[in-house]
């Protein structure tokens, strides 16, 4: 409340005083720099949502996760091994390059050989492990050839999941990525901001934005500061939730929400000998009040989650081990552990990494609060993003906070997660979480074409992951977008991706 009354005392002492901008440029803000804009690379939040813009992958998925066409306008699967998809004509890249067979077979080659011509290291690298061998018998056929059966390759070729890039590009291709997406890399200057624009060739839509500069800012009332004097248009999940009512009275500015799919997480490194012990990672999680924090901390913009899968989907379960508000059940659990309360009431000590996000910072100081009722001294360490997102890559943390902001609209989802074969770097298995029984029925899922079968897996999976615990569900965070009045015809995506800029449309500025 505190900080909410600094805000609004802030955005009054502001007033209405906007800074002289292009005004056909969009401003939006964001909370850190891209990572890595090449596609094949990037799988911070910023680099994947940009990344959505510029590139365009064979395939699409509608909002009903069903694919449609994208660079490939037909696909057919002759056999269980054998996927064959003939391109568009006419699709140009960027720098008027036509698009042919050629650059598929440059991007995933560059991705699955590490001898090959432009080869990266990338943790995408495994989703396209099934691939055997490739073809392009002529400029827009590509046949791909698989070891075996793989039912999440198509989503793995889909915009989101990959980009394809110009075959023959350099090391540097993230300083200046070139794609066949709606928008167009302009610039980049590293923790500063993004430059990007309409590709008035595009083979899809063409924008109504003439540009877009995404600025990046890390501090939360900045932001508010930025949107309020009408110097900044665009903000989407970065704001703390206490400041979103404020924001919401001002006459230029609007807020949109929706039901998210982004699952906000906390993470165990099984390695560390303390969080190795089954019965701690359970006191947390019964220490923790989601409830709580939702309603005061998220003001009721999340519900809470205990699967990756959103609640939609076909393979989500709620038959799963669950972990209640329970300081008395935590208490008895870490007793059990041999933790017991020492005379300053503290039983462990546990470091937690995260950003220096305002609303990760908030969310850190809640938990500690909360740990600290059954005994568990938590110790807080921010950093900035780029750090911050080193160090979980390579295992260095004992406990951190995330969100997974797409791709777990797919159960591919749990192996990228959480498969012996998806330890860092390879995947996102930061926490080097190893289960044989859990990595067969992933396997079996992927190959599996009989949709019950598939589903008992996933079931099986989920219950198996929320039993052993590797990581804590904590809820699905609603997309919440604040922007200023002269962006009309900008409709929030539940997974919070920024695809809402090729629709969106300049008006009139209220102020």
């Amino acid at each position: 409340m505190r900080k909410a009354l600094a805000l609004a005392l802030l955005l009054l002492l502001a007033g209405c005083r906007s800074t002289p901008r292009d005004p056909g440029t969009v401003v939006f803000l964001i909370d850190s720099s891209p990572a890595n804009l090449d596609p094949r690379i990037g799988t911070d939040a910023q680099s994947e949502h940009i990344d959505e813009l510029l590139f365009d992958g064979l395939v699409a998925r509608d909002p009903n996760f069903h694919f449609v066409p994208a660079l490939a306008e037909t696909w057919e699967q002759p056999d269980p091994l054998t996927i064959v998809f003939h391109l568009r004509s006419g699709i140009r890249f960027h720098n008027g390059r036509p698009l042919t067979s050629r650059d598929v077979l440059w991007t995933i080659n560059s991705m699955i050989d590490s001898h090959s011509p432009g080869a990266v290291i990338t943790a995408k690298a495994a989703s396209y492990a099934s691939i055997d061998s490739m073809q392009a018998p002529n400029d827009h056929t590509v046949i791909l050839h698989l070891k075996y059966a793989d039912n999440f390759l198509l989503n793995n070729l889909s915009t989101g999941a990959i980009g394809i890039v110009p075959d023959g590009n350099g090391k540097d291709f993230w300083q200046h990525p070139v794609g066949t997406g709606p928008f167009r890399f302009v610039s980049q200057l590293i923790d500063q901001d993004v430059v990007i624009e309409r590709n008035p060739s595009s083979w899809s839509l063409t924008p109504k934005i003439a540009r877009v500069r995404f600025a990046v800012v890390p501090d939360a009332i900045t932001e508010s500061l930025e949107l309020e004097k009408g110097s900044a248009d665009l903000a989407i999940n970065s704001l703390p939730m206490d400041s979103l009512p404020v924001l919401a009275a001002r006459k230029n500015l609007e807020v949109d929400d929706t039901g998210g799919t982004q699952i906000h997480y906390l993470a165990f490194n099984l390695q560390d000998p303390l969080l190795s012990d089954l019965r701690v990672r359970q006191a947390i999680a019964c220490a923790i009040d989601r409830n709580l924090i939702i309603q005061t901390l998220m003001l009721g913009y999340a519900k809470p989650a205990l699967s990756l899968l959103p609640t939609a989907h076909w393979a989500w379960t709620d038959d799963v081990a669950r972990y209640d508000y329970d300081p008395a059940r935590a208490a008895q659990l870490l007793d059990q552990a041999g933790h017991p309360r020492g005379p300053d009431g503290v039983r462990l000590h546990l470091a937690l990494k995260t950003s220096n996000d305002e609303g990760a910072r908030l969310l850190a100081a809640v938990l500690q609060q909360q740990l600290a009722a059954v005994g568990i001294a938590l110790d807080i360490r921010s950093y900035e993003f780029a750090t911050f997102y080193s160090d979980i890559t390579r295992g260095a943390f004992q406990m951190y906070s995330l969100r997974w902001i797409g791709g777990n609209e797919q159960p591919d989802i749990f192996g990228y997660a959480f498969s012996t074969a998806r330890f860092s770097p390879k995947g996102g298995n930061r926490g080097h979480y190893s289960n044989p029984k859990l990595d067969a029925l992933l396997d079996d899922a992927a190959e599996n074409r009989d949709p019950a079968r598939r589903r008992a897996d996933y079931v099986q999976a989920q219950q198996i992951l929320a039993r052993d615990l590797p990581a804590l569900n904590l809820w699905y965070r609603d997309t919440v977008v604040v922007h200023n009045r002269r962006l009309s015809n900008l409709v929030p995506t539940p997974s919070g991706s920024y695809t809402f800029l090729e629709t969106a449309q300049l008006t009139g500025n209220p102020d």
